[in-house]
């Protein structure tokens, strides 16, 4: 909210310069929030999906140990606390899985309920096998551990397309601000160089027509780039 809070402050400072302009300027707003909370449900997936593959590698070790699997789930919740601490995803999630189970809950739908609620493929694709093999009486032990391999694949290739698209995401972060940039340095160096484009209708209109081609250009560049990261 402060982010866009700030976003909104600097964009109508730069293009209007006017408390008036505040009020439809929200409408913008409201936009960048959202994109902001796409972004944090991506980064708290990946997150997830990290903590969920070391999860998993803890359940197979109990299964190897002669531990039942329901068990093995509780084991694991004592080493994510361990391994993340109590604020960690997985460790709310495997806390709900243990409630689950002490009111005679099947595993299973506990797991697929994770994978609805996360969003992740990685995560739904484990649910979706365990489920089959559980009901169909299959190795689980065996069919963990391939989906432990299965699963650091994808992340691992995920991981190595973050790197990649970082430096694409640091270029675009210098070019949202170039503009507002050059606005201050000739703002500063040749003050009144601005002044016909504040509180006149030609003015409004022109700033209003650039505002809307800086951020179609800056939605455009966000499109790209989330289209890379989930492709």
């Amino acid at each position: 909210m402060a982010k866009s809070a700030g976003a909104v402050a600097v964009l109508t400072f730069c293009f209007y310069r006017s408390l008036w302009a505040l009020l439809p300027m929200s409408a913008v707003g409201i936009w960048f929030f959202r994109g902001l909370q796409r972004q944090r449900i991506r980064r708290n997936q990946r997150e997830l999906e990290v903590q969920f593959r070391e999860c998993i590698r803890s359940v197979a070790a109990s299964l190897r140990a002669g531990y039942a699997v329901e068990n093995a789930f509780g084991e694991s919740e004592e080493d994510m606390l361990l391994l993340y601490g109590r604020d960690a995803s997985i460790y709310r999630e495997l806390l709900l899985i243990r409630r689950g189970l002490t009111m005679n809950l099947p595993l299973e739908g506990l797991l697929m309920n994770l994978a609805e609620r996360s969003g992740s493929d990685a995560i739904q694709q484990f649910a979706e096998v365990f489920t089959i093999a559980k009901r169909g009486g299959g190795n689980l032990t065996e069919i963990i551990s391939q989906s432990i391999g299965l699963i650091g694949q994808q992340i691992d290739m995920r991981q190595e397309m973050q790197t990649i698209l970082s430096g694409r995401r640091m270029e675009q972060g210098i070019m949202k601000v170039v503009p507002f940039g050059i606005l201050l340095y000739i703002g500063i160096t040749n003050p009144g160089y601005f002044n016909d484009l504040y509180g006149n209708l030609t003015g409004v209109a022109a700033m209003t027509v650039l505002l809307f081609i800086y951020l179609a250009a800056y939605g455009m560049s966000e499109r790209i780039l989330e289209g890379l990261e989930e492709s």
